[in-house]
């Protein structure tokens, strides 16, 4: 069974992309270690070239962050569609008004929720005030998400 098969849960939900997180991340922040150490300030042409390879240097790391939140936040904003869509399917009313009662991180949490509870577990977060790592921990029918960036 490869590992996007396997039973997903809370213990084994976190993905990581290899590219991102292994190879690109660490080498931008090794540029800009290294680029930082080997600044030279001792003359202002010297401060000058210091200071424009810091500003690349910077900016290289900043990129690959930047990609990815916007990644994160459009796949927040299909997990909320989604959600809409789960409970107008199990309940036929419109998600807004529990919505609204559920921050970001919360909703975010539930989409990991099996059908069978799913609608039980959104009273209780938002009757509880449960934070998105009780919600996951919470749900026992766990709804795989393997298509997440």
């Amino acid at each position: 069974m490869s590992k996007n098969m396997t039973n997903q849960n809370y213990k084994n939900h976190t993905r990581f992309y290899p590219l991102h997180h292994f190879i690109i991340t660490p080498l931008t922040l090794l540029l800009l270690t290294w680029t930082v150490l080997k600044s030279d300030f001792s003359t202002s042409q010297m401060t000058s070239d210091s200071i424009y390879r810091l500003l690349i240097a910077f900016l290289i790391v900043l990129l690959p962050q930047l990609s990815r939140l916007y990644a994160m936040k459009n796949q927040d904003r299909i997990i909320r569609m989604e959600l809409r869509q789960r409970y107008y399917q199990l309940t036929g009313h419109p998600f807004y008004e529990k919505e609204n009662q559920l921050q970001g991180k919360q909703l975010i949490a539930l989409r990991f929720a099996g059908d069978d509870e799913f609608l039980t577990i959104i009273d209780s977060a938002i009757e509880r005030k449960m934070d998105a790592k009780e919600i996951k921990k919470s749900i026992k029918s766990w709804k795989a998400d393997n298509h997440r960036v």
